[in-house]
C-alpha cells in the first residue's frame, strides 16, 4: 500500500534531512503540498469536512495548555487537510512527513505562547476554508508554515 512505500523511503528522507538545506527542503515541499490542499479545501471540502477541520481546530484550542496533546491536535489538524480531495496518496504523504519531521518537531520547545500562536494560524486556515477563500486559506497556510519554519531555524542551527 501507500503507507509501505512511503515507509521504504524513510532511509532515503532520513538521508536526505541530514544533508545541507536537507530539512529546509522537505519544509518546503511541504508548504508546497499543503498551499494546494487548503486551496481545494476551501473549494471543495464538504459539510462532514468541515464540521471534521471545527472538531479538530476545537481540540487544538483546548491542548493549548498541555504541549504533548497540542503536538497530535496539530498533526490532526494538518491531517484532515489530506483527506478532503479523498486521494488515497494524500494522507500517506502526511504520514510520511509527519515520520520524517517529528524528531526533528520533538528537539523544539513547546510553550502554550507557541501553541496558542499555531492554533491561531490554523483557526485563520479554518475560517478561509470555510469561507470558501481559496486565495486566503493558502495565504494563511503559507503564513503558518513560514512563522512555523522560523522557529524551526531559531531552534536548530544546524539546519541554517
Amino acid at each position: 500500500g501507500f503507507d509501505a512505500a512511503f515507509g521504504a523511503l524513510e532511509s532515503i528522507a532520513s538521508h536526505l534531512l541530514h544533508e545541507p538545506g536537507g530539512l529546509r527542503n522537505l519544509f518546503e515541499t511541504r508548504t508546497f503540498v499543503e498551499s494546494g490542499l487548503v486551496r481545494e479545501a476551501a473549494k471543495s471540502a464538504t459539510k462532514e469536512d468541515l464540521a471534521a477541520l471545527k472538531d479538530a481546530l476545537a481540540a487544538n484550542e483546548a491542548a493549548i495548555g498541555d504541549s504533548e496533546a497540542f503536538f497530535e491536535t496539530d498533526i490532526r489538524f494538518h491531517a484532515l487537510l489530506y483527506a478532503v480531495p479523498r486521494n488515497p496518496i494524500l494522507p500517506s504523504i502526511h504520514k510520511a512527513y509527519t515520520g520524517w519531521l517529528a524528531p526533528h518537531w520533538s528537539k523544539m520547545p513547546r510553550l502554550p505562547g507557541r501553541n496558542r500562536t499555531n492554533y491561531e494560524a490554523h483557526r485563520k486556515i479554518y475560517e478561509a476554508i470555510l469561507m470558501r477563500d481559496p486565495d486566503a486559506a493558502e495565504q494563511s497556510l503559507r503564513d503558518h508554515l513560514k512563522d512555523a519554519w522560523e522557529q524551526v531555524h531559531k531552534t536548530l542551527e544546524t539546519y541554517k
